[in-house]
């Protein structure tokens, strides 16, 4: 009974007691810490006004387009770990009659976490870095490096060997000397556009070369020697059986890539060239008694070049007159047992309004050879592109 009335008595005597103290220091100084967390924004929004000129349906057809805005986040996220997350507006194009499916939409290209086992104390020394998370496949944003994005994607992404970018780990190693870097990753396969579809991965690897990274030649400064890998499989339509069928079909379909390529990239002058194969597996018959399933490969080729000038610096690195040439050439053969193939040819001139701002006036040309089932294009373009 004594502890009980003891407790009681604390308990009224409690808050008037804390109130009273906390009246006390009502008008002392406050000290306030303001924590202050570094985040860097940046992106780039480009899009184009286009006239369609080849024969059929789509004769004169022209429109205002913003192509892509991209929202790029990097911010720390403890020592030597960081995180980057860039978001892709675009507008959604998928058939059907409910608006909802044509309009603006927000998703993520890139959201991973870096951690930076070895940092470079300066320039020329080793480094190596790993990511985890929605990251760049190995090949397609290293080219992009070289060739204007905002004109066209580049000729394996416009190919369609793979996605730009995927959900996987990746490791990237800078070598000394600045003699280049080598980039290994395993992903999904299924692209950052789709969730994973299988339990198949795609493992993948790019080996970059500067051999003259240290001359005093500056053309040659940025020469580039690529060679990368792409191995994966797809799972077989038949993977869960069905009625009727002889069983499920556990195995993949082999869908491996390979391919080089050689650029350079100086401010006055842009060379690429690429060349690049792929090899398909797939699905024949029906899984039945009286049509068994079969498996069929094809080989696909990919061969293309690309110049991208400014005239007027090269023959003077002090002109201020921001004029540039850009030409392109594709030629893509989805199959190389048979004849078919489709050309792409791209050409215009560009002009730089400020050193983050550019348009351009260029025509787009796909132009099917030997039987190739497609439809011809023939597109004239006014590009812009802003960086921020």
């Amino acid at each position: 009974m004594r502890i009980s009335a003891l407790l009681l008595a604390v308990g009224v005597l409690l808050p008037p007691t804390l109130k009273a103290q906390d009246s006390t220091r009502a008008d002392t100084t406050k000290t306030v810490t303001k924590v202050t967390i570094p985040i860097d924004f940046s992106g780039v929004v480009f899009g184009n006004y286009q006239y369609q000129a080849a024969a059929g349906p789509n004769k004169n057809q022209n429109k205002f387009d913003v192509e892509r805005a991209y929202l790029t986040f990097k911010m720390p996220a403890g020592d030597r770990a960081s995180i980057r997350v860039t978001g892709d507006l675009y507008q959604q194009t998928a058939s059907g009659s409910d608006s909802y499916y044509k309009g603006w939409v927000l998703r993520a290209k890139y959201a991973y976490l870096q951690y930076d086992f070895l940092k470079p104390k300066k320039s020329g020394d080793w480094g190596f870095t790993s990511r985890i998370g929605l990251l760049h496949t190995m090949f397609i944003d290293h080219e992009e490096n070289f060739w204007p994005r905002w004109l066209s994607l580049t000729p394996v992404e416009r190919a369609g060997y793979f996605s730009s970018a995927d959900a996987g780990i990746a490791g990237i190693v800078t070598l000394p000397s600045k003699l280049g870097e080598a980039y290994l990753a395993v992903t999904n396969g299924s692209g950052y556009a789709s969730r994973e579809t299988d339990r198949f991965k795609d493992y993948q690897a790019r080996l970059t070369i500067t051999p003259l990274g240290n001359s005093d030649m500056s053309y040659l400064r940025t020469l580039a020697i690529d060679g990368w890998v792409y191995r994966g499989d797809l799972a077989s339509k038949f993977v869960n059986g069905g009625s009727g069928q002889l069983g499920p079909i556990g195995t993949g379909l082999e869908r491996n890539r390979y391919g080089g390529f050689v650029g350079i990239r100086d401010p006055r002058l842009v060379l690429g060239v690429d060349y690049a194969q792929r090899q398909d597996g797939m699905d024949t018959g029906a899984n039945t008694a009286a049509s068994p399933a079969g498996i069929a490969d094809s080989t696909g080729r990919l061969v293309a070049g690309y110049v991208v000038a400014k005239p007027f610096r090269m023959i003077d690195s002090k002109s201020t007159i921001p004029l540039g040439i850009v030409l392109r050439y594709d030629q893509v053969t989805p199959n190389t047992s048979t004849s078919p193939k489709i050309n792409t040819f791209i050409g215009g001139l560009s002009w730089d309004l400020t050193s983050k701002t550019s348009i351009s006036l260029d025509y787009q040309e796909a132009t099917p050879a030997n039987g190739a089932p497609v439809a011809p294009t023939k597109t004239y373009y006014m590009h812009w592109v802003a960086n921020f």
